[in-house]
């Protein structure tokens, strides 16, 4: 049987006429799912498998296919469907799977022959097998999370654009449970095995990892063992971690650097306690930030930050005071995000509750538009705000300041062109999330 897994392309809502990804995206990459691959992973040898990520490869829907399945997030949601469609017209069975069918089902199935809720390792086998029988079920749905040691590694070899890094994923869970957030509800906390890991790492070619666990740091003694082992093979490391967590274990800084890691993505969320504690990431205690980030940057580690607006406590003086504070803390690159309210989310779920949600067009689910409203301030008044916000610190000037700076402070050439590259793709991106 010949099946073809999709990627849709993702769209910037607010810059419509952005046909192409930019520069930087194009050369170095930087959506690099390991969903589909590891969908490849478990399916039967023999099968014909095929991958095609939209963002870097043309679709051909008049190719010879047997099954497609597509995965999905919110925003990209109407593109995923769209090629359903497509397909489904011209004959072939479709599977759509992925957060956002698995969050809305009965929407999803809309548009497909069947649709898989939650992880697929439980049941791709068992669909594969259903289809070819004639006998395809409309839902299959996983019944709890899966072992971490049956987590496949990725079918790599299948994906056409080569990227010059790699990734790996851990844990699909986080500790935390943040309101906003997909992560916590769909997924576990369980860990893969360290042996297995490093079996997956060995075997990645590129010099530079990205870790896509959401918590990279906790449960802390596992993963201090784990840096000790990956400190053998000789990788360059990307993590994601709680600010407040890591500003408290100076030893795992130390161990993870010594394992190579050179950057952390931070979501601080906010410059606001009172917002911290709305989203219930009771981890994160805006009082420590700054401490943290001293520690952070005493292991010559960069900080890759992300700040959320729209939270209930939000007035509209939030984004100059988070402006003046980033500034003073000094982060190399920073992400700039408008509160969204993903379905299957409990901020979705609340503010459904309180009348509140504006639209559920989900092409406008792209972390850049007010599609609910805020408390504090108008719908407009967020937007405008987080584009303020994204404009000046991503300005020429700024961009250029924060280069000179990182060669006085790290005193190495080559990782300061690293920032000026992520400060320029950042712009470019956050140009085309709010078409500045």
């Amino acid at each position: 049987m010949n099946i073809l897994l999709v990627f849709p392309k993702v769209e910037y809502s607010n810059h419509p006429k952005k046909k192409d990804r930019d520069f930087f995206t194009k050369i170095f990459g930087k959506y690099l799912s390991l969903t589909l691959p590891q969908i490849a992973a478990i399916t039967p040898e023999e099968h014909d498998i095929k991958i095609i990520d939209e963002n870097y490869e043309r679709l051909d829907f008049n190719q010879d296919v047997d099954l497609v399945g597509i995965t999905c997030l919110t925003m990209y949601a109407k593109r995923a469907y769209e090629i359903a469609d497509k397909f489904r017209e011209l004959g072939v069975t479709v599977v759509l799977g992925g957060y956002h069918p698995s969050a809305l089902p009965e929407e999803a199935k809309q548009h497909a022959d069947s649709v898989v809720i939650g992880e697929a390792e439980n049941n791709w086998e068992k669909l594969l097998s259903d289809f070819e029988r004639g006998d395809l079920k409309p839902f299959y749905e996983s019944e709890g999370n899966i072992s971490p040691e049956d987590i496949p590694i990725p079918r790599r070899d299948l994906l056409n654009k080569k990227f010059s890094s790699d990734a790996i994923l851990v844990n699909r869970g986080c500790p935390n449970r943040c309101e906003f957030c997909t992560v916590t509800k769909m997924y576990s906390s369980k860990l893969k095995p360290i042996k297995k890991v490093v079996e997956e790492v060995k075997n990645l070619i590129p010099k530079v990892v990205i870790v896509y666990d959401a918590n990279f740091i906790l449960p802390i003694n596992y993963h201090k063992e784990l840096f000790k082992e990956l400190k053998k093979l000789d990788k360059r490391w990307l993590a994601q971690a709680t600010i407040t967590t890591l500003g408290k274990n100076e030893e795992y800084l130390k161990i993870a650097k010594e394992a190579g890691l050179f950057s952390w993505y931070v979501g601080f969320e906010s410059i606001s306690q009172k917002s911290i504690d709305e989203t219930n990431k009771k981890v994160n205690k805006v009082d420590d930030y700054v401490s943290s980030i001293e520690k952070i940057k005493k292991y010559d580690m960069l900080i890759f930050g992300s700040f959320i607006f729209g939270f209930d406590n939000d007035t509209p003086d939030i984004f100059e005071k988070t402006y003046d504070a980033i500034k003073e803390w000094d982060i190399d690159v920073v992400d700039f995000h408008i509160l969204t309210p993903f379905p299957g989310t409990a901020l979705y779920e609340r503010l459904k509750k309180e009348g509140r949600m504006l639209s559920e067009d989900w092409d406008k689910y792209d972390l850049a538009n007010a599609v609910f409203q805020p408390k504090q301030m108008s719908p407009e008044e967020l937007y405008k705000g987080t584009r303020w916000i994204a404009k000046k610190y991503y300005s020429i000037s700024n961009i250029i300041k924060r280069f000179y700076r990182s060669i006085e402070k790290h005193k190495k050439l080559l990782l300061s062109f690293y920032i000026l590259q992520q400060n320029i793709s950042s712009r470019q991106e956050f140009k085309n999330y709010f078409n500045f």
